[in-house]
């Protein structure tokens, strides 16, 4: 499927909306969800939609923000074992059927599937409001990187069962559509992603920071971004790299991100940079600084990064699939290896670092491919599901949820 074919067009006139948003992550909060859902957020109070967003307290100094169009609830949460710095909401229903009585949206949108989304689902439904939803995270692929591969089967039910009861699930590529429809999903929705050509673009290269990781003008820079997780597939990340030294002796590997692998990754790899995490201009600089983006990960639903990457000039690696497989066109706007085959993508790695002159044009059309993605276009699709949600029968009365069940669709 060619990119331009990624955002369905909206066919709904631009309403102004009352619009309820659910979700467990949200800046400051560094991850994929966060970040484009923010975007998204930001694109409907600029077409004058009244937002109110209900997410968990990021600590004690976080405070709900309350300006015109935009009111924020805020939940508690807890902190998730193995990310300190991640929270899940805590179920609030009761609450959020107060707070929807009291003042009635137009449709509820609800970005994640624990507590709290589950929460928001069944007071939705118990009021009789539309309801859309998004799938966003393969939670039944992480367990088999976590040694609970076995709750892979009753995640996906919870799943489905969680999406199957809301008007549409947004999901961002056509072949996540396929498998979820394969699966047993119902009403699923291709919504794909933008990214801000602006703020990631080759013009923020900086010489200066290449040296404080040791790079020359003429030296070879490989990055990742992304959470230093079991599921991010980061070994092969490492096998990769060292294949291309093979051709680039002095090659340099940067890692940007945090999370629980950081120092396993760091024993096994005392040469690489870990430049934790880095946002905004900085994230963007260290984009930009790079020569090559290595993206071994086989559990996204997208891949942020990877647009991030493309419009800041970067040739992309990556397993074809995801973003990757849906932007990338092998040889021509990046380099693409066969979904899960790992010593293929270190071949494709190790030929990308003997050509300087191929990934300079690989990374130029990148950049051209990633300036097709406006945000603006993505809205107006979200704008869409929601009115198609409106326009859509009632949904039945909530089933109630047995304790220490999981139910199937």
């Amino acid at each position: 499927m060619e990119h331009s074919a990624l955002v369905q067009a909206p066919t709904a006139a631009r309403a102004r909306l009352h619009i309820a948003l659910v979700t467990e992550t949200y800046p400051p909060e560094v991850n994929g969800v966060a970040a484009s859902f923010s975007r998204v957020v930001q694109g409907l109070r600029a077409a004058g939609h009244r937002l109110h967003l209900t997410r968990p307290q990021q600590g004690e100094a976080d405070c709900a923000q309350r300006e015109p169009g935009y009111t924020e609830t805020l939940v508690p949460g807890l902190g998730l074992p193995r990310y300190p710095g991640l929270r899940m909401g805590l179920p609030a229903a009761g609450l959020l059927r107060r707070l929807w009585q009291a003042d009635r949206p137009d449709v509820v949108h609800i970005v994640t599937e624990g507590p709290l989304g589950w929460s928001a689902l069944r007071a939705a439904r118990r009021l009789g409001l539309p309801v859309v939803s998004e799938f966003r995270t393969n939670f039944h692929a992480y367990s088999h990187h976590y040694g609970v591969g076995w709750l892979s089967s009753p995640v996906m039910a919870y799943l489905r069962h969680f999406h199957n009861r809301t008007a549409t699930t947004m999901v961002p590529t056509e072949a996540l559509r396929l498998e979820l429809t394969e699966a047993g999903f119902e009403r699923v929705q291709v919504v794909a992603r933008g990214v801000d050509t602006l703020q990631f673009t080759p013009l923020r290269r900086c010489e200066h920071l290449r040296a404080q990781w040791g790079a020359t003008p003429q030296s070879l820079v490989a990055l990742c971004v992304g959470r230093l997780a079991a599921e991010k597939n980061l070994d092969l990340l490492l096998d990769a790299a060292a294949a291309m030294r093979e051709h680039v002796p002095g090659l340099r590997l940067v890692l940007v991100g945090d999370g629980p692998e950081r120092e396993r990754l760091q024993l096994r790899s005392p040469e690489a940079i870990f430049s934790g995490i880095r946002r905004d201009e900085d994230l963007a600089r260290h984009y930009a600084s790079a020569d090559v983006f290595l993206f071994p990960s086989m559990t996204e639903t997208f891949g942020n990064v990877v647009p991030e990457a493309m419009a800041s000039g970067l040739p992309v690696v990556a397993f074809d699939h995801a973003a990757a497989g849906q932007l990338l066109r092998h040889g021509d706007n990046g380099l693409l290896a066969r979904p899960g085959e790992a010593s293929e993508f270190c071949r494709v790695a190790r030929r990308a670092a003997a050509d300087r002159g191929q990934l300079r044009a690989l990374g130029q059309r990148a950049r051209d491919t990633a300036l097709t993605l406006d945000w603006t276009r993505i809205v107006e699709a979200v704008e869409a599901s929601y009115h198609a949600a409106r326009a859509a029968p009632a949904p039945a009365p909530a089933t109630r949820w047995r304790k220490g069940v999981l139910p199937t669709a």
